[in-house]
């Protein structure tokens, strides 16, 4: 099962580097042009803290799981029709961006998101790489389909099922790790993120 991972890791790493790519500069895009993007995201910080101030949303380790793990298996999901995993990650990756560059005080803000955020930035991108290797996998399938002989049916789907079953196994095994660092980033946000800013912020006075 480690080489399975390992090889995960190894044989994808474009996708592992275009997702990371992606992130980063979705985040630093959604900062520097927060007064462009003031019309479009706005709302939704509006509706997401009326949801938390109400009640509807409770940051219990519960809500924020789910609705964090609702993200990775779009991601991982939306690799089916592939930049849609791209569009996913870029969204909160602008979202993340806009936030910070709209906070009355920038640096409780990144304390508040950099404890969990370490987490919840790997599993996002570790889920957006899945998508994309995902794709890589039905394209490999059709592909093989293609290129096939045999009349067949059955015969055609399993031998290409064969050539490209590597593929999915690796994209389900980046998804599985991208929830689990999920999981690990809604127990510190939870429990962790607010007492470690408040460490911080009376060490630094």
């Amino acid at each position: 099962m480690l080489n399975e991972v390992k090889l995960a890791f190894s044989e994808n790493k474009l996708a592992i580097y275009i997702s990371i790519v992606i992130l980063f500069i979705s985040l630093i895009l959604g900062y520097i042009l927060e007064p462009y993007l003031f019309s479009y995201l706005n709302p939704v910080v509006e509706d997401l803290t009326q949801k938390v101030q109400s009640g509807v949303i409770k940051l219990t380790f519960t809500d924020i799981f789910f609705n964090n793990i609702e993200i990775v298996f779009r991601m991982f999901i939306y690799g089916l029709c592939f930049c849609l995993s791209v569009v996913v990650l870029s969204f909160n990756g602008f979202f993340v961006g806009y936030y910070l560059a709209t906070s009355n005080n920038f640096w409780y803000t990144v304390l508040l998101i950099v404890p969990h955020g370490i987490f919840e930035f790997s599993s996002c991108i570790l889920a957006c790489a899945s998508g994309l290797v995902l794709f890589n996998f039905v394209y490999k399938l059709l592909k093989a389909i293609w290129a096939h002989e045999e009349t067949s049916v059955k015969e055609i789907l399993a031998d290409s099922f064969n050539i490209a079953k590597d593929k999915l196994k690796q994209a389900i095994i980046l998804f599985i790790i991208a929830s689990i660092l999920m999981a690990i980033a809604g127990v510190i946000e939870a429990y962790l993120t607010i007492p470690i800013a408040k460490m911080f912020l009376s060490i630094l006075g």
